[in-house]
């Protein structure tokens, strides 16, 4: 996996954002309905939103960790040119 621009991560934890916008209100509007269709069609989308949550967030570790990671390495060839 390539790593991850700072705006890549931006966007990631902007998504990650709107689907947490998004199961609060099927949640929401599931809780509310008497429309027992409404209700499972509302409890399906928000199984579906927590999905892409997780996935976005493992996503997200992904990248920051092999940011730091790429960083590390950065920081240890600095390292080794400064001792030559």
């Amino acid at each position: 996996m390539q790593t991850p621009t700072a705006k890549e991560l931006e966007y990631i934890v902007d998504s990650m954002s709107n689907e947490e916008l998004m199961l609060k209100q099927c949640a929401a509007v599931a809780s509310i309905t008497t429309n027992p269709g409404v209700r499972s069609l509302c409890q399906a989308q928000v199984q579906t939103h927590e999905q892409h949550l997780h996935t976005l967030m493992n996503v997200l570790h992904q990248g920051m960790n092999s940011t730091n990671g790429q960083f590390a390495a950065n920081q240890q060839q600095m390292s080794g040119m400064q001792q030559h």
